[in-house]
C-alpha cells in the first residue's frame, strides 16, 4: 500500500531541516554565504521553536563581538589616558627635582595661599569621614541626643558653618557677582560699539594724501614735516637689526627723517653690534644716530626723556616710537602723519616773489597722538601665543577703537604711534614714577586737552612672548603699573579741568572696573569662593555665574579672531589662571609692594629676524648713495653676524622651564574641592573645578608656552 502524500512531504521536510541545522553549526566564511543563509531562513518556513533557538544562537554571537569592539576600546582609551599620565607624571618629576631652590623669597599670597590649601584638605577629610559614616545623608543635630564625640564635633561644625560661616561667605559672593556682572556689561557695550562703527564704515579720515608724490619726479620736501623716530632697546641681541632696517627704509624724504637709536643695553657686545648696524646704515645715506646712556635710570622712561633734551629735537614736529621687536612698513609714516598735517594753499608774497600760492600746512592742532594696531609674526607658534592673540585682538579691534572713535582717549600702547612733540612738552615729558610710562603720559595729555586717533587698518608687526616666564614677568607689570598711576594720579584727574563725563570714564571705567575690578573678581570668584562653596554647601553660587555667562564672555572676547573659536575653552580656562598674576600685580602696585617696580625687558627670540633683513635689504629705496654691490656685501654681513650670535645662544647657558608654586597650590585647592563636588553629585561646578585644577596643573608645572628643557 502506497504511503500517504503528506506523510513524505514531512519525511522530506524533515531532512531539509536538519541540513540546514547542520550547515548552521558554521559560521559563514563570507559576506556572500551570510546573505545566502539569510535567504533561506526568509524563503523557508520554519517551526516556532527551532527559528527561536536559531536566533538566539546568532543575538549571543553578535552580543560577544560587541562586547570585544567596546572592551577593545576601553583598552585603547586606557592605554592613552595611561600613557599620559605617565608622561606628564615624568615630566613634573624631572622639573621638580631640577628646579632651583630656596633662589626666592615666598610671597605674601602664596603664604594665604598655602594656608588656604592646607584648610581645604583638612576639610576635605572630615567631609569624607562624614560620607563614609552615612552623616551626608542623615546629618547629625546637637538636639538629639549624641553618644560619639566626632559625630558631635561634627554636628558642632554644620552648625558654626550655617550660622555664621556661610552668610559671610554668600555676601562676599553677590558683591563679586554684581562686580562680575557689572564688567560684563562693560564687555556688551564694547562690543556692540565696535559693531556699530563697523556696520556704519566708520573712520578716522585724512585730509592729505603723501602717496601720490611716489609718482612725480620731485617732491615738495616743504609738505613733509620733520619726525624723529625714535627706538629704545636694552640688550635686544636677536631683534635689534629688524626693528634699526625697518625705521631706516621707511619711505619718506631723508633729510626730513632722523633715527635715534636708543641703547641702554649693559653687555658690551650687544653695543658693540649695534654701533656697527648703525654705521651701515648710515654708509647707505640714512640719517641716524646711536646714543648710550652712561647713567642708565628710568627704564624706558628715562631712556626717551634723555632723548628728547637733545637740542635738535627741537628742530622736529613728531616723534614716532617703536620698540626693538616691532617692524614698521615702509609706508608707516606715510599713514599716519597725514591726520595730524592738512595742508592748504593761501596766496603770498616776499621780495623774491611778488605773488605766488605758498604751502602752508594747518591741521587738528589738539591731535596727540596717532597709534596703530599690533600684528603679530608668530601668534600661531604655540598655544600660549594663540590665546595672547585673543586678549591682544580683542584689546586693538575692540577696546580702542572704541574709546579712540567716542572720546579720543586710550592708553597709549608705548609702540607702534606718533606723538606730536608739542603734546609731550605740555603734558610734563616722559615720567619714570611707575612701570608704565606710556600710560602715564597718555593719561596727563588727555587731562590737558589732547585727542587720539586710532587708527585699526594700519598694522605694525611685533612679536609675542612664547615662554609664560616671559609672560608672567609681562603682565605682572601690565598690571601693577596701572594701580600705581591710579594712586599718583586720583587727585590730578579730581581737580583737572576736563568734563565731568571724562573723569567719570578715567577713573570709574578706565582704572576702576578694566584695571582693578577684572583682576579681583576674577581670582576671588573663581580661585577662592568657588572651592570655598564646596566646603560650606550653604553658601550658593550659581552654575550661571560659573558656567553661562564666562562662556559668552568669552566668545565676546573672541569675536575679533573668529579663527581662534577652536580655542574658547582653553582660553577660558587660561585666562582664570592668569588672574593670580594679574591679582598679585594689582594688589603690589595699588599698595607699593616690592615687586610693583621691578621692571624685566620681555624676552624675545627674534624668530623672523633673518627674513626681515632680507626683506629690508630688497625693500631699500633708490635714494640710498651707495651701489648695489655694497648693499649686498652689508647684507651679507648682517646674516653672517645672525648666524654667529644664533651659535652663540645655543653655545650658552641652557634654559630651562620652571615650577609655579602658586600656580601648583591653587591646582591642588581646585582638584580637593572638586572631589567635596563630586561627593555632592554638583554636575557644572564639579567639571568646571577639575578642568580649572587641571589647567592651574599644566601652567604650574610650565607646560604651556615654549618647552626648553
Amino acid at each position: 500500500m502506497s504511503r500517504p502524500p503528506n506523510h513524505e512531504f514531512q519525511e522530506w521536510w524533515n531532512k531539509q531541516r536538519s541540513k540546514e541545522t547542520a550547515d548552521d553549526s558554521a559560521a559563514p566564511s563570507t559576506a556572500a554565504e551570510s546573505l545566502r543563509f539569510l535567504s533561506v531562513d526568509v524563503q523557508a518556513p520554519a517551526s516556532p521553536a527551532a527559528a527561536a533557538e536559531k536566533d538566539r544562537s546568532r543575538s549571543a554571537r553578535q552580543l560577544s563581538w560587541i562586547y570585544l569592539l567596546k572592551l577593545h576600546k576601553i583598552a585603547h582609551s586606557f592605554a592613552f589616558l595611561t600613557g599620559g599620565c605617565v608622561t606628564l607624571v615624568r615630566t613634573a618629576n624631572r622639573r621638580i627635582a631640577t628646579a632651583p631652590a630656596g633662589n626666592r623669597a615666598e610671597s605674601k599670597l602664596y603664604r594665604i595661599i598655602k594656608l588656604f590649601l592646607a584648610l581645604s584638605v583638612f576639610l576635605l577629610a572630615c567631609e569624607l569621614v562624614a560620607y563614609f559614616k552615612g552623616w551626608h545623608f542623615s546629618p547629625p543635630s546637637l538636639e538629639s541626643e549624641i553618644e560619639d564625640s566626632v559625630e558631635y564635633v561634627y554636628a558642632k561644625w554644620l552648625k558654626i558653618r550655617a550660622d555664621y560661616l556661610a552668610p559671610l561667605l554668600q555676601n562676599l559672593t553677590n558683591v563679586c557677582i554684581v562686580l562680575f556682572l557689572i564688567q560684563s556689561v562693560d564687555r556688551f557695550v564694547l562690543v556692540f560699539g565696535c559693531l556699530y562703527i563697523k556696520i556704519r564704515g566708520l573712520r578716522p579720515v585724512a585730509e592729505t594724501d603723501y602717496s601720490g608724490d611716489d609718482e612725480k619726479e620731485g617732491r615738495d620736501l616743504e609738505r613733509y614735516p620733520m619726525v624723529l623716530v625714535q627706538i629704545p632697546m636694552c640688550n635686544e641681541r636677536e631683534v635689534y637689526q629688524q626693528s634699526i632696517g625697518a625705521a631706516c627704509v621707511q619711505d619718506w624724504p631723508k633729510a626730513r627723517m632722523l633715527v635715534q637709536v636708543l641703547d641702554d643695553s649693559d653687555d658690551t657686545d650687544v653695543q658693540n653690534l649695534i654701533k656697527a648696524e648703525v654705521q651701515k646704515w648710515q654708509q647707505s645715506g640714512v640719517n641716524i644716530i646711536y646714543r648710550h646712556r652712561l647713567i642708565r635710570t628710568g627704564y624706558k622712561a628715562g631712556n626717551l626723556r634723555s632723548a628728547m633734551s637733545c637740542d635738535y629735537v627741537k628742530n622736529y614736529e613728531f616723534v614716532a616710537i617703536f620698540d626693538a621687536d616691532f617692524q614698521p612698513g615702509p609706508e608707516f609714516l606715510k599713514k599716519t602723519i597725514p591726520y595730524f598735517k592738512v595742508p592748504t594753499f593761501t596766496l603770498g608774497c616776499n621780495v623774491f616773489c611778488p605773488l605766488k600760492y605758498i604751502s602752508v600746512c594747518k591741521g587738528k592742532d589738539d591731535l596727540a597722538l596717532v597709534q596703530t594696531r599690533w600684528g603679530f609674526v608668530n601668534k600661531d607658534e604655540n598655544l600660549l601665543t594663540r590665546l595672547q592673540h585673543i586678549n591682544l585682538a580683542f584689546h586693538f579691534e575692540v577696546e580702542q577703537q572704541v574709546n579712540g572713535w567716542f572720546i579720543n582717549f586710550f592708553g597709549f600702547n608705548g609702540t607702534a604711534g606718533v606723538w606730536r612733540i608739542k603734546a609731550l612738552e605740555d603734558c610734563g615729558g616722559w615720567l619714570d614714577r611707575t612701570t608704565v610710562e606710556d600710560m602715564d603720559i597718555a593719561v596727563r595729555a588727555h587731562l590737558c586737552g589732547w585727542k587720539f586717533i586710532y587708527l585699526n587698518d594700519v598694522q605694525c608687526l611685533c612679536e609675542l612672548p612664547e615662554s609664560y616666564e616671559a609672560y608672567k614677568k609681562q603682565q605682572h607689570r601690565w598690571h601693577s603699573g596701572p594701580m600705581q598711576l591710579f594712586r599718583l594720579c586720583f587727585w590730578d584727574v579730581v581737580h583737572s579741568k576736563v568734563s565731568f563725563l571724562k573723569k567719570v570714564n578715567l577713573i570709574f571705567l578706565f582704572f576702576l572696573l578694566r584695571k582693578l575690578i577684572l583682576p579681583f573678581y576674577s581670582f576671588t570668584l573663581f580661585c577662592i569662593i568657588l572651592p570655598l562653596t564646596m566646603f560650606l554647601p550653604e553658601a550658593q553660587l550659581p552654575a550661571w555665574v560659573v558656567c553661562y555667562i564666562p562662556g559668552l564672555v568669552s566668545i565676546l572676547n573672541i569675536l575679533p579672531s573668529p579663527q581662534s573659536f577652536p580655542f574658547i575653552v582653553p582660553y577660558l580656562l587660561f585666562e582664570n589662571t592668569m588672574s593670580v598674576t594679574k591679582f598679585n600685580a594689582m594688589i603690589s602696585g595699588l599698595f607699593q609692594l616690592g615687586s610693583s617696580y621691578e621692571w624685566i625687558v620681555t624676552k624675545k627670540l627674534g624668530r623672523s629676524s633673518e627674513a626681515d633683513l632680507l626683506s629690508i635689504v630688497e625693500n631699500e629705496p633708490a635714494t640710498l648713495h651707495r651701489s648695489s654691490s655694497m648693499q649686498r656685501s652689508s647684507s651679507e654681513s648682517g646674516l653672517a653676524e645672525l648666524n654667529k650670535l644664533e651659535m652663540a645662544k645655543k653655545s650658552g647657558k641652557k634654559k630651562r622651564n620652571r615650577l609655579y608654586r602658586k600656580e601648583l597650590a591653587l591646582a591642588l585647592i581646585l582638584l580637593t574641592a572638586s572631589v567635596r563636588s563630586l561627593m555632592s553629585a554638583q554636575g557644572i561646578h564639579f567639571y568646571f573645578l577639575l578642568f580649572q585644577g587641571i589647567t592651574f596643573l599644566a601652567v604650574g608645572l610650565d607646560l604651556i608656552g615654549e618647552q626648553v628643557s
